[in-house]
């Protein structure tokens, strides 16, 4: 079986997210959603929250897992065994940060291999910060992100509010 890892923080999931997810697929047979843990993060919703939307969202596919992991993305590979990462390009802006952690990953684990996708033109301007932002700020980001992250960013909203 041929397995990819998607690591991020995913604080939300978005619909850029999904999209990724859905189109990794076509490529691999499982894809796990790496939650990475990262303390010096300010984090919307704790992992948890986070583990139980994307389980929500992707309810009935057991091609999706999702996991967590804290350190570097190639110690959590190393441990699991995976050998293929997943990474969703938006902009150029994206590229040159991507680029130098994919080579730093190649030189740490060179059994690893990044694969790069293109975000779709409806969702390359989206991110979980500027989702988080919007709706803390009371702007509608309904269409932007899975109906399990809507209805938790509402609830987030009104005890924040």
């Amino acid at each position: 079986m041929k397995t990819a890892v998607y690591p991020g923080t995913f604080d939300p999931l978005t619909n850029g997210h999904v999209d990724i997810i859905v189109r990794a697929l076509k490529a691999f047979d499982h894809v796990v959603v790496a939650l990475g843990i990262n303390s010096k993060k300010q984090s919307l919703f704790t992992v948890e929250e986070r583990r139980e939307m994307i389980l929500e969202t992707f309810a009935g596919d057991d091609r999706i897992s999702v996991d967590t992991f804290s350190g570097l993305q190639v110690e959590y590979l190393k441990r699991t065994g995976a050998i293929a990462v997943i990474r969703g390009l938006r902009a150029v802006s994206d590229f040159e940060f991507e680029f130098q952690m994919a080579n730093m990953n190649r030189k740490l684990y060179p059994d690893a291999e990044t694969f790069f996708l293109m975000t779709g033109q409806e969702n390359f301007y989206l991110s979980s910060s500027l989702i988080k932002e919007v709706a803390l700020l009371g702007g509608c980001v309904e269409g932007l992100v899975p109906e399990p992250v809507m209805r938790r960013l509402s609830v987030k909203v009104e005890e924040e509010g």
